[in-house]
């Protein structure tokens, strides 16, 4: 038994409100009768349309905007269309596909790499704003290494089991030979391999205390300057969001007021309790989750829905999330396959 059922809507009644949703999708504006009646092409007055838009509004499902004789869907009318076309799964449009693997296509790139790379092409196929979001990474420990760039200069390497890459830049007492690197390097690794950040920089620290790391001096003031540059970064309670395309979405607003709700909106996705608190409820359950206006409270008053799905390492671990934000009229059947097929393309290259 479908919404419509539930709310008692004749069949006739319902055809309508497809047609009122699908129209008000493809133009942001409110609906009238009369495009109504040209749409359906069916032996039906503007009067007799406008009476089952009127028992539509009762049902809670449309709602007429004081500007406009027409009609726009309600949270819970375009929310009961959403779920409608999540229950026979649109397909992806072939370009999009095409776009999507191509980007993913591209060999010994690093997850970094990658997840910027998919959000831009999702905020570009899509016309609207697209996010990334991601638990600070308390993945463990893979592989450490100081590679020299020169005099005084040299990079830090560090790899975690998820796949993620992350280099920082460090600076170099002068005459600091190789071979100190290569022992740093190698006394790191002993000990960060197979560890978690927090823990593995844990037992440097005290091995060090202690007097037991067994270092040359220079050897021993590199390894603390490798553990200093990630110092603080072992929290796993943070989150990380990015974001690509706002321009796309501002594009879509025109009053000043909406454009300054948007902005607000921007700021508070950007502040990490927020961000994580989005990542825990798009990652309870599996797939793609939408939030329509008020079903998110970042989202109250927007006009604003965001589509996000998450994605998982080789070992079905949610890692993280990709989605696209977007106006309330955003096209739905095109954006829900084409977040779908971007986390599990993602999720393909991470396993």
């Amino acid at each position: 038994m479908n919404d419509a059922t539930l709310l008692g809507l004749k069949p006739r009644a319902f055809e309508i409100f497809n047609a009122l949703v699908t129209a008000y999708l493809g133009s942001g504006q409110p609906i009238g009768s009369k495009t109504l009646a040209q749409r359906l092409r069916h032996d039906l007055s503007p009067a007799s349309i406008r009476s089952n838009m009127s028992d539509l509004e009762q049902a809670g499902l449309l709602y007429a905007p004081h500007t406009s004789a027409g009609r726009v869907p309600t949270e819970t009318g375009l929310r009961m269309f959403v779920d409608g076309l999540m229950e026979y799964s649109p397909d992806l449009v072939t370009e999009d596909r095409m776009s999507i693997d191509g980007e993913c296509a591209v060999r010994n790139i690093s997850v970094d790499e990658l997840l910027e790379k998919t959000s831009r092409t999702l905020s570009g196929l899509s016309r609207c704003a697209s996010l990334v979001l991601s638990p600070a990474s308390n993945a463990e420990l893979q592989h450490f290494e100081f590679v020299p760039l020169g005099e005084n200069r040299a990079l830090a390497v560090l790899v975690r089991m998820d796949g993620k890459v992350e280099n920082r830049l460090i600076d170099l007492p002068p005459g600091v030979p190789q071979s100190a690197l290569v022992r740093a390097s190698n006394y790191m690794n002993a000990r960060l391999s197979g560890r978690d950040l927090t823990a593995a920089t844990g037992l440097i620290r005290t091995e060090i205390a202690a007097q037991r790391a067994e270092l040359d001096e220079v050897s021993q003031r590199l390894v603390e300057a490798g553990v200093g540059l990630w110092a603080g970064d072992g929290a796993a309670d943070e989150a990380v969001l990015v974001m690509r395309g706002q321009a796309n979405l501002l594009d879509d607003i025109q009053a000043g007021e909406e454009l300054d709700t948007i902005r607000q909106l921007f700021d508070e996705l950007e502040a990490r309790e927020n961000a994580l608190r989005l990542l825990d409820a798009t990652t309870e359950g599996d797939g793609v989750k939408i939030f329509i206006g008020a079903e998110n409270k970042l989202f109250v008053n927007t006009g604003c829905s965001l589509v996000i799905a998450p994605y998982h390492d080789s070992k079905q671990n949610v890692i993280g999330a990709i989605g696209v934000l977007g106006p309330r009229h955003m096209n739905y059947a095109r954006i829900i396959p084409m977040v779908d097929y971007t986390s599990r393309a993602i999720a393909a290259v991470l396993s």
